[in-house]
């Protein structure tokens, strides 16, 4: 969908670099994409989604409490290995749950067939299906995308929010807010086709506030700027992190270690007798304290090292903010819940204009003003805080020690995107865009630092967010030849193996990369 729109978007007639050939195997792409649609479509009647491939031999779906379950969910016990039990409270918001006491951890239920952004997984993520959606509309799938939408409906509803995705141990945490977007896009499709449904806009009109209040008050607040953070609600070390994962909290206490003047509050030496509690014993390390005074290489004393419920505080809010991993909030992303990120305020922002529209299409005049009013406040306080002129570009803002991050980061295309950039801005940002344009396209960061969320690799949201962004502001010819390299990368790779990969290297434009695929 993302190369779909990436070329069908560009302003020229004939693209520098797309041949008649090119144009020839972009459509060989869009077969393939067409024809995995299906192959990626999960339903709860289904054993192949529900027998849990990370628990196998213990799976559960679990449904809202005090769900009765519908017929073909007792059905589906009897024919697959699979355990069918209710939540033992009913959910109002995120974290009012205590998900370490989930043995096994299992499926949560939904009422729609959805879309998985790859192979291996069996959930609906959040923002993955933001452009899952994008995609189902463009090729007519409008029912399945909204499907999909009414799901996120049924999440805020029985779980709390939009959740990270469908498991009982994201029960703590959300995603980037992009319901709005969805909604809209299958609303404005519906529309196209003849069919725009007023009702169903009403009930995701409230379905949207709801859950955009949840980032509207603590602890999702950034201290008193009025902007937020992410935030995920548990504690300590994220079952994910021990089922699916190449030992990142190891290495994140490697670097940490090697890099005390980093560690700050992340690393703590562990005293006598403390049992570990939120500290798994795997990532503490021991150190030695005093050097023998024989010169031999060994040690008087040694402290045990163990990484912090700060850091792991930090590790799951980086989870929220869908980039895990980079180093754009501190090493390994500890420091994410004290920061505003420019992505995630001006998700709020475009959530604010796009409640607007909604209010303004039900005739609800009073909160249409309403919606615009907090969409200017937002706006203002973010070009305050967000950005930085003599680099000319948008940084994220640590609201605790008062100071606009130097991390440079391909969210600062979000502001375009979202629309609340102004006209002198976007022109300083396009001045600079040699700091994110390679050969592949747009890489997240300049900074390589061995994490997938940052240099040398892109990701094709990412590509869409910046060319749309730019074209916004009508920098098509920018837009179109961005396009075209990321385009010709995917295509040049799809070449040699008939897949499209979720990420690729933007200096070598391979789709060879040396890190652990994304964790879910």
């Amino acid at each position: 969908m993302v190369l779909s729109t990436l070329v069908s978007g560009c302003t020229s007639q004939t693209l520098p670099g797309i041949t008649k050939l090119d144009r020839a195997q972009v459509n060989a792409i869009r077969t393939h994409i067409s024809s995995v649609w299906d192959v990626l479509t999960r339903s709860m009647t289904d054993c192949k989604t529900v027998v849990d491939t990370k628990v196998p031999t213990a799976s559960i779906l679990y449904l809202p409490a005090g769900f009765s379950a519908p017929p073909a969910i007792d059905q589906l016990q009897q024919n697959c290995p699979v355990q069918v039990k209710n939540l033992p409270m009913q959910i109002h918001g995120p974290g009012e749950v205590d998900t370490n006491k989930f043995e096994p951890h299992g499926l949560l239920y939904l009422e729609n067939n959805y879309v998985v952004p790859g192979g291996p997984f069996n959930e609906m993520y959040g923002w993955d299906s933001y452009f899952i959606i994008r995609g189902l509309v463009s090729e007519g799938r409008i029912a399945l995308a909204r499907g999909m939408v009414d799901n996120f409906f049924f999440e805020i509803e029985h779980y709390g929010t939009v959740l990270n995705a469908n498991r009982t141990y994201y029960l703590t945490r959300a995603q980037p807010p992009f319901l709005t977007s969805m909604i809209t896009a299958v609303y404005e499709a519906e529309k196209t086709a003849g069919k725009a449904d007023d009702a169903w806009l009403a009930k995701a009109y409230q379905f949207a506030s709801k859950d955009y209040s949840m980032w509207m008050r603590a602890p999702h607040l950034a201290g008193t700027t009025g902007l937020s953070r992410y935030y995920d609600f548990g504690d300590g070390l994220t079952p994910e992190s021990l089922r699916d994962e190449d030992g990142v909290q190891r290495k994140a206490m490697a670097y940490l270690v090697s890099h005390p003047e980093l560690a700050g509050r992340y690393v703590a030496q562990r005293k006598t007798g403390d049992p570990g509690g939120l500290y798994d014993p795997s990532y503490a390390v021991e150190v030695c304290d005093l050097a023998s005074p024989t010169g031999r290489q060994t040690c008087e004393t040694t402290n045990t090292l163990h990484l912090t419920s700060e850091y792991y505080k930090g590790d799951r809010a980086m989870r929220e903010s869908g980039f895990d991993i980079s180093f754009r909030f501190g090493p390994y992303g500890a420091g994410t819940h004290h920061f505003a990120p420019v992505c995630l305020n001006s998700l709020l922002y475009k959530t604010e204009k796009d409640l607007e529209v909604m209010a303004r299409t039900l005739g609800r005049t009073q909160e249409a003003r309403q919606w615009s009013e907090a969409a200017r406040t937002r706006s203002t306080t973010m070009r305050k805080l967000f950005w930085d002129a003599e680099r000319g570009q948008f940084f994220d803002y640590d609201f605790e020690s008062g100071r606009r991050s130097s991390y440079e980061y391909a969210t600062t295309f979000y502001p375009l995107w979202t629309g609340w950039a102004t006209s002198e801005q976007a022109r300083a940002l396009v001045q600079h865009l040699g700091v994110f344009e390679l050969a592949g396209g747009i890489v997240m960061s300049p900074r390589e630092t061995g994490v997938q969320w940052d240099f040398p690799y892109g990701w094709a949201p990412l590509q869409l967010i910046a060319v749309e962004g730019l074209r916004n502001y009508k920098f098509d010819a920018d837009a179109d030849r961005i396009s075209v390299k990321f385009v010709s990368t995917v295509i040049e790779n799809f070449q040699h193996d008939g897949t499209v990969r979720e990420k690729y290297n933007m200096v070598t434009r391979s789709s060879e990369v040396q890190v652990p695929p994304a964790t879910k």
